[in-house]
C-alpha cells in the first residue's frame, strides 16, 4: 500500500488497529490529544505526530477511532483544513445522522467518508478479524481496501453514508438484549440443577446459539475474568444511540424499549468503567 494511513485516536481499539496496520506492512502514522497515549503508541513503534496538522502533512487516509459524536466532529472540523483527497475511515458509532452530515461536508471540501464502525473488540483488532460494517461509495470502498484486508475478517457494504452507522447500532442492541437473555437463561439453568456450563454447550449446538453465548460467556462471563476491553459506559451509550434511532423511527419494538431501559438503569449499579459483560450477571 503506497498512502500513509493515520491513526486518531489511539485508546485501545485505535492502537491495536494501527499496530496490526504496521504489521501488515501498511505505513502508518498516529494521533491522540492525550500526550501518555502518544507515548505508549511510541513505545509499540508507532510513528506518532505531535498535531493533526502534522498528520495531514503525511497521511491521505485517517481510520478514526473516537469515543463520541462530539469527538468525530471535532476531528472533521479540523479535516477541513487539510489539503482535499483525503479520505476519512471512522470506525466510531456514533449517530447516523452525524455520519451522513459530516461525509457531505467533507465531499463538498473535496474529502471522503466512510462510516465503517467495527465489531470484535480490542483482541479482535489486535488479531485483525474485525467485522467492518460500511456506510459510502464503491469507490471509496475500494480505496479503503488495504486497510481493511489488514484489520478485519469481514467487510460488509451496507449501504450509502449512515448505513454502516445504523447497521452497528442495531448489532449492539442486539448484543445487549443477547447479554440481558443469556444471563437470565444461565441463571434459569442453575436454579433448574444443571450447571451453566452444560447447558451451554447444548445451546451453542442447538437454535438458542448466539454471539454472546460462544464468544462472551464462555470467555468472559463464566471465566469471572470480565476483561473483553469494552465498558459499561460505552455499551450503554451505544444502547442510548440505538434508541435515539428507535424513537426517530417510530417503529413499535416494546422488547428493545425494555433492553434500552434496563441498559440505562444500570449505570445505579455498574460504573462506567466496568466491564459490558457484567450486565450478565447482575439481577434485577
Amino acid at each position: 500500500m503506497t498512502e500513509r494511513v493515520g491513526v486518531v485516536g489511539l485508546g485501545r481499539m485505535g492502537l491495536a488497529m494501527a499496530v496490526t496496520l504496521q504489521r501488515a506492512g501498511v505505513p502508518v502514522s498516529g494521533f491522540d490529544v492525550a500526550s501518555a497515549v502518544r507515548e505508549r503508541a511510541g513505545a509499540e513503534g508507532i510513528e506518532v505526530a505531535g498535531a493533526l496538522s502534522g498528520l495531514w502533512a503525511r497521511c491521505t487516509i485517517v481510520l478514526a477511532s473516537l469515543p463520541d459524536d462530539a469527538a468525530v466532529t471535532g476531528l472533521v472540523e479540523e479535516l477541513l483544513e487539510a489539503p482535499a483527497g483525503r479520505l476519512l475511515i471512522d470506525t466510531s458509532t456514533v449517530e447516523p445522522a452525524t455520519s451522513r452530515g459530516l461525509a457531505e461536508r467533507l465531499e463538498a471540501a473535496g474529502h471522503a467518508m466512510l462510516d465503517a464502525p467495527v465489531s470484535g473488540g480490542p483482541a479482535g483488532a489486535a488479531a485483525g478479524t474485525l467485522t467492518v460494517m460500511v456506510g459510502g461509495s464503491e469507490a471509496d470502498l475500494a480505496r479503503a481496501d488495504p486497510v481493511f484486508a489488514a484489520i478485519a475478517q469481514k467487510v460488509v457494504h451496507v449501504g450509502p453514508s449512515g448505513a454502516g452507522a445504523v447497521a452497528k447500532l442495531v448489532n449492539n442492541l442486539l448484543c445487549a438484549a443477547h447479554l440481558l437473555t443469556n444471563g437470565e437463561a444461565m441463571r434459569l439453568a442453575e436454579a433448574a440443577g444443571v450447571p451453566a456450563e452444560r447447558v451451554l454447550r447444548a445451546v451453542n449446538a442447538a437454535s438458542g446459539r448466539s454471539a454472546v453465548s460462544e464468544v462472551n460467556l464462555p470467555r468472559w462471563i463464566l471465566s469471572g475474568t470480565f476483561d473483553s476491553g469494552f465498558t459499561m459506559g460505552l455499551m450503554r451509550k451505544d444502547v442510548r444511540l440505538a434508541g435515539r434511532l428507535l424513537e426517530a423511527s417510530g417503529v413499535a419494538a416494546p422488547l428493545s424499549r425494555e433492553v434500552i431501559g434496563r441498559w440505562a438503569a444500570s449505570v445505579e449499579r455498574l460504573p462506567d468503567e466496568a466491564d459490558f459483560n457484567r450486565i450478565a450477571v447482575v439481577e434485577d
